[in-house]
């Protein structure tokens, strides 16, 4: 009778699977950024609808910030996406090779959304 180990293949372990929790956890958070860019886009579009199909209340001033609001909106939410795509890739390589550092770049993101927000915030207050 042969050994069963020697008629099993030998399993491979890679590099990624060494750290799956956390190549899991960096899957995770590409795709909740990808949320929110798409969740940005769809803001831009809303607001946009919005401004359009309020007639009462339409003003030459109204119509260009809700242009401009429905553009950054869509090209904020690409961007967004572009850029968790670009982070997630490499995360994948600071993590297998033990260099990762928490990144300061997502605080400074996530203070432009904030002002992003107060910006659609006082376009509803002229409205």
């Amino acid at each position: 009778m042969k050994e069963n180990g020697k008629n099993e293949k030998q399993k491979q372990i890679t590099t990624d699977s060494k750290y799956i929790q956390q190549h899991m956890a960096n899957e995770r958070t590409l795709l909740a950024w990808i949320r929110t860019g798409i969740a940005i886009i769809g803001v831009g579009f809303l607001v946009t609808n919005l401004h359009f199909t309020m007639k009462s209340s339409l003003t030459k001033l109204g119509d260009i910030l809700a242009n401009i609001i429905g553009v950054a909106s869509v090209v904020l939410g690409i961007i967004t996406i572009v850029v968790a795509i670009i982070t997630y890739i490499q995360k994948v390589n600071a993590i297998n090779n033990q260099t990762f550092r928490a990144p300061r770049h997502t605080i400074i993101l996530l203070g432009i959304f904030v002002i992003i927000a107060v910006v659609f915030g006082i376009y509803f207050a002229i409205l």
